[in-house]
């Protein structure tokens, strides 16, 4: 069976899922092909073989098929993360074993396809104005993994708290990797053991 239908999703979960997938890659591959800048909205809409409606429904501009909503990527890492069996609390502690799980998990979605990682890296580090989108969007990320925290319990301070170290654990993570995505997630672990030492 079809890891879609294990999870539930209707037809129409896939359906968005496969257009939003396909504009994607057609993106990236465009943006390798000729560049960023030289690439338009429409350029991808017709090689992901979509009307431009369809692509605005899904994205805002081309610069934001190449991230991520938080909620979506916080959403997805945490599917295969356990709730902790008690409450984290104010236990800051308990609020980074839990963050710990959630951004490895994180990391090993993102680098799951190298080369596409990689691609999506030098695309984003050679546009400063993709650079400064990303910047945003991590700190995107780094609120629902507080709320997401707060969720099972954490309070919201230590929640917070305990975001802001798991966000600076995976820029620690990508500065010792040198952002290899083979060795990344284990580069992020490695961060979050030195915070115990």
């Amino acid at each position: 069976m079809a890891e879609e239908q294990i999870r539930g999703d209707s037809l129409t979960d896939r359906k968005r899922r496969r257009a939003k997938e396909a504009i994607r890659r057609a993106a990236l591959d465009l943006f390798r092909e000729r560049g960023f800048d030289a690439v338009s909205v429409t350029d991808i809409a017709q090689r992901a073989e979509v009307g431009r409606t369809t692509f605005f429904r899904y994205f805002g501009d081309k610069q934001e098929v190449l991230f991520s909503d938080p909620a979506d990527a916080a959403a997805e890492a945490s599917q295969r993360v356990s709730a902790p069996t008690d409450l984290i609390g104010s236990s800051i502690a308990a609020a980074l074993a839990a963050a710990r799980r959630l951004v490895v998990g994180y990391v090993e979605d993102i680098t799951a396809d190298p080369v596409a990682y990689k691609r999506h890296q030098e695309l984003v580090t050679s546009h400063p104005e993709l650079y400064a989108r990303s910047l945003v969007k991590q700190r995107g990320y780094a609120d629902e993994l507080a709320g997401h925290l707060q969720s099972w319990g954490a309070t919201p301070s230590t929640a917070r708290q305990a975001a802001e170290i798991g966000l600076a654990c995976f820029y620690a993570g990508q500065a010792a990797a040198k952002d290899d995505p083979r060795v990344l997630a284990r580069h992020v672990d490695l961060a979050f053991d030195r915070l115990c030492r």
